[in-house]
């Protein structure tokens, strides 16, 4: 018998590894793109502030990248230390685009990374320009390669089980890779960074305004920062309903999870705004409703209907039944009965297999179980209703969150062009930098635990799929990794806000000189604003001047207009001194402020 508490130590230890591996993932994915753009705005216009740009955000993707790939080659271990009997059932059709992500992927952004960091100086524009893509490039198809991988778990497809070896075997490569549900969940995935990416961007760049560093590198950093976010939210916000289709249509028991859903509704479904559910007696204590908006979100219609658990799990109790005939006859063909009949029967209940071996964990003798223990078996082939059902609502929320605060920042920052003036906007800004990696993990515990109890949806339980090993094992390599992964964590952190308060390097002066514009940007105030009120009225009476003397008499006319234009001259001659002076002491205070 296996292990439960193994089982559950294997799980917690994957997923901590998973979850803590997921917080440098988006930055990698989302700044890759960023640090190209700013480049290939520098290669295009020849403006050196965006070197500078490029090369401060190329930095803390370098750093970021570092401590990800530490955390990342971990998990492949996994699969053949804690996941050993999942390797070796799936290994021939997982295996595949692992295997190529580390060959090409992997490689190349490894690669190139290293030339993007020390050939500033030593390739042309054009061709470090090149290196900077494929280092993103390379990033973003490491994502794509472990993205189709985990579509395959999500949507088993383009495979079939092999009773010789006993194992999934692979029969279409290119189905595989052009699966509906991967490629939706790669795109949902990396629209998901670059918003992160973005987001970070625009909270960084807020926090340079607030210390008053480098405004002019602050204020473009932000807008490309902010369009790349609004254009990501909306990839993601598309993505993410195609997958919501998909979902229903492959997993409706995760799509009952998440939505809280016990009963099936009769079209137009509703949506459900708010729920506490009662997992033991399969309904909800509270539920508040939004009327037809599940239908339309999850089936684009109003008259289809959205099953509810207790339905999935009465249909999900006929499959184990039939996987339960599967089992028997496999095991009959494994001990030698190998006749066309059994060959049939085996291939009339093939894929219903997996249900049957859902028996192993819930039955005493899994070849002949009592009609309680299939009842078990099916009763728990859905997964958890509350933790999805929340994971979700929090994903959703923080995207609206971050969807009102771009929308804001956009217009402070483009159409009313006085952000900087606005320090509490800026603070939130600063504030909202951890929500959009809180949602990313959010989506990741709804993807992961949305699929329980399967390893690989419908065909391999989590309770088969671990390795032989004992809890404490486990549970020591579990604390070690926690430890080892909470240190990483904050180097990272120390070196990201080090390299953040020490700001960019710019190496040219900027357009608008090296300080701020005048707070607020309404212009001087007191004493100054009294000695501009005072320029202006004299330049006033010096036209009012020039006015009058063209209306007088033509022998006085040129003589008159002559002088006038002799004293509006001498009046705005003064009035460019006095602006010079006040520039000067402008720009020392911008000196004084950013030494500070």
């Amino acid at each position: 018998m296996v292990n439960e508490l193994m089982v559950e130590l294997s799980r917690w230890q994957f997923a901590a590894t998973s979850l803590y591996h997921f917080l440098f993932v988006p930055l990698t994915l989302g700044i890759s793109w960023l640090v190209f753009i700013m480049e290939l705005v520098y290669v295009a216009t020849g403006r050196v502030i965006y070197r500078d740009m490029a090369k401060f955000w190329g930095k803390l993707f370098g750093i970021n990248f570092a401590i990800g790939v530490a955390t990342g080659i971990t998990l492949e271990f996994e699969f053949g230390t804690n996941w050993s009997n999942y390797s070796h059932y799936v290994g021939d059709i997982f295996g595949a685009p692992l295997a190529l992500e580390g060959l090409m992927a992997f490689f190349l952004e490894s690669t190139f990374i290293g030339l993007m960091f020390t050939g500033w100086n030593r390739f042309s524009k054009k061709t470090h320009l090149l290196i900077t893509f494929l280092t993103a490039l390379g990033s973003n198809l490491s994502a794509m390669w472990i993205l189709i991988a985990n579509g395959w778990m999500q949507y088993p497809e383009f495979s079939q089980f092999s009773p010789e070896r006993m194992r999934m075997e692979m029969n279409d490569f290119w189905g595989l890779i052009f699966s509906e549900v991967a490629q939706a969940k790669f795109l949902h995935t990396v629209t998901a960074g670059y918003t992160t990416a973005g987001i970070f961007v625009v909270g960084v760049s807020a926090y340079l305004m607030l210390k008053r560093k480098s405004f002019q590198f602050a204020k473009r950093s932000m807008t490309i920062g902010l369009l790349f976010a609004l254009c990501a939210m909306g990839g993601s916000g598309l993505s993410g309903d195609i997958s919501a289709l998909l979902v229903t249509k492959h997993q409706p028991a995760k799509l009952a999870a998440m939505e809280a859903e016990f009963h099936t509704q009769e079209p137009p479904a509703a949506w459900s705004l708010f729920a506490i559910p009662n997992e033991d007696e399969m309904d909800n204590y509270v539920s508040i409703k939004i009327p037809a908006l599940l239908g339309l979100i999850a089936t684009h219609s109003i008259d289809t209907p959205v099953k509810g658990l207790r339905d999935i799990v009465a249909e999900n109790e006929q499959r184990v039944r039939s996987g339960l005939i599967a089992n028997r006859t496999l095991t009959a063909m494994r001990s030698g009965d190998v006749s066309d009949e059994n060959m049939e029967l085996f291939k009339a209940h093939q894929k219903d297999l997996g249900y049957g071996l859902l028996l192993v964990e819930h039955a005493a003798d899994p070849l002949n179980p009592t009609e309680q223990e299939i009842k078990t078996a099916a009763r728990h082939s859905v997964p958890s209703v509350t933790l999805n059902y929340f994971a979700f609502r929090v994903m959703l929320g923080i995207v609206s969150v971050l969807g009102l605060l771009c929308v804001a920042a956009g217009y402070f920052l483009i159409y009313k062009n006085d952000l900087q003036a606005r320090p509490k906007v800026l603070k939130v800004l600063v504030l909202a930098i951890p929500l959009p990696f809180i949602c990313c993990e959010a989506g990741w515990i709804l993807a992961e635990f949305g699929r329980q109890p399967w390893a690989i949806q419908d065909v391999l339980p989590t309770y088969l799929a671990t390795s032989s090993l004992s809890p404490v094992d486990v549970g020591i390599s579990l604390l070690c990794f926690i430890g080892i992964y909470t240190v990483l964590l904050l180097i990272e952190m120390k070196m990201m806000v080090k390299a953040i308060k020490k700001g960019p390097e710019i190496t040219e002066p900027e357009e608008d000189g090296k300080g701020y514009p005048p707070l607020p940007p309404q212009g001087p105030q007191g004493a100054d604003a009294k000695e501009t009120q005072e320029t202006q009225e004299t330049v006033a009476v010096a036209d009012a001047s020039v006015q009058a003397a063209s209306e007088a008499a033509p022998a006085q006319e040129s003589e008159a207009a002559s002088a006038a234009e002799a004293q509006a001259v001498s009046a705005q001659a003064d009035d460019k001194e006095k602006t010079e002076a006040q520039g000067k002491d402008d720009s020392a205070k911008g000196g004084a402020l950013n030494a500070v």
